[in-house]
């Protein structure tokens, strides 16, 4: 099963890597727990790191950003946090160093296959589910014109301005 989970996320993805390999595993794991590829928004992924993990999980799961239930938090950590809305099942994935210094094939075979207590830290979510997407007003920005979630702007000389015009004023400490 995890050679089909595999290659499903590779035709995804565009090629192998061990990254990759990280989310499939993480992926497989999740669903021997009992979470199931999200059609909508039923299972939800935070995912601490933005690299090539994170489409393992969208490919085999089903969590994606424009559905809603795959979030990012930039923690920079190889951490996965899988969610089931309508229930209280809830378990965060963090991989452990045990495939460093192994040679690419190597560490993608020993990614997938290993022990699952060897790969990850299995342990419960650091925060709680997170609520459903919500839909936003779309707001012209003031400076620029283009639109943005309302949810996005700011108020900055009595104007409404998207981030990309606004001019965060810090003077620090």
């Amino acid at each position: 099963m995890i050679w089909d989970l595999w290659r499903k996320a590779v035709g995804f993805h565009g090629h192998e890597c061990p990254g990759l390999a990280i989310g499939v595993r993480a992926a497989a794991v999740a669903m021997e727990l009992g979470f199931h590829p999200a059609q909508d928004e039923e299972i939800v992924c935070v995912t601490e790191n933005d690299a090539c993990g994170v489409d393992g999980i969208q490919a085999i799961l089903g969590c994606t950003m424009g559905k809603g239930n795959l979030i990012y938090r930039g923690t920079g950590k190889q951490a996965f946090s899988f969610f089931q809305r309508g229930g209280d099942k809830a378990v965060r994935l963090v991989l452990k160093q045990s495939a460093r210094g192994m040679e690419r094939d190597a560490r993608i075979k020993y990614l997938l296959t290993a022990p699952a207590a060897e790969v990850f830290t299995v342990g419960k979510p650091r925060s709680g589910l997170p609520e459903k997407a919500r839909i936003f007003q779309t707001v012209p920005c003031e400076e620029c014109g283009e639109g943005a979630a309302e949810n996005k702007i700011r108020l900055q000389e009595g104007k409404k301005v998207c981030l990309d015009c606004y001019q965060p004023y810090e003077r620090g400490w």
